[in-house]
């Protein structure tokens, strides 16, 4: 079973890394360049897919979360821990290629305005996350607290996605929507499919080591009584 499982992971890494060259070509080769911004424009193809790829796990640490809390199960806690990680890969993904857009955009790398602001405390309330597991002991105790501060954490993604047009315009440098040309927009879904792959791909990869590290301390623990 194990094995069948390293092979599909294995497989489904294979095409990620297929679909994120044939992305590249598309971006590069395929999309039109934008009149305003240029080619600094094409970040975008990954800035957004990398957001919504860190919202998608950010809400998958929340669900498991709330899983783990009824259930008391491990599994739905090295599910949450998991994607708690691949959603920090995704949101330092994101604050690298917003500044590059922005500066482009805006004329500015950094503003603190509500979107920026809201996103960075979101980085670092998971990055808190990260750090509780990984210095705390590994008791029931420290799973109960992760998940709390898992479930909290989600709660900033609304704030997020909806801060442009909760607060008002003219506090905030992002646009509330964009006019893309039908290339640009298949670029874009091609973008989000291969992001959403790679999301796959790590997750599956990142719950299948948990797994692998739990067994391996079960049988230390077995070799020491």
């Amino acid at each position: 079973m194990i094995k069948n499982r390293h092979g599909m992971t294995t497989v489904l890494g294979l095409l990620v890394m297929l679909l994120m060259f044939i992305a590249l070509l598309l971006v590069y080769g395929y999309a039109p360049i934008e009149r305003t911004m240029g080619m600094a424009q094409k970040i975008f193809y990954f800035h957004v897919p990398s957001a919504f790829m860190a919202f998608i796990s950010f809400a998958v640490v929340f669900v498991a979360s709330i899983l783990y809390l009824k259930s008391k199960d491990d599994k739905y806690d090295r599910v949450a821990s998991s994607a708690a990680e691949v959603g920090v890969i995704f949101s330092i993904l994101m604050l690298l290629t917003g500044p590059i857009w922005a500066r482009s955009a805006w004329g500015v790398w950094w503003t603190w305005e509500p979107r920026l602001t809201t996103t960075l405390i979101l980085f670092l309330i998971f990055v808190g996350y990260l750090m509780l597991r990984n210095y705390g002991d590994s008791g029931d105790q420290m799973k109960r607290y992760s998940a709390v501060l898992g479930i909290i954490g989600f709660l900033d993604v609304p704030l997020v996605y909806w801060s442009v047009t909760w607060w008002a315009p003219e506090i905030t440098n992002h646009p509330q929507g964009l006019e893309l040309e039908p290339q640009m927009k298949f670029v874009l879904t091609f973008s989000f499919f291969t992001f959403g792959l790679l999301l796959l791909f790590l997750l599956l990869k990142r719950i299948e080591l948990s797994k692998i590290r739990t067994e391996l301390e079960m049988l230390k623990k077995d070799y020491l009584r």
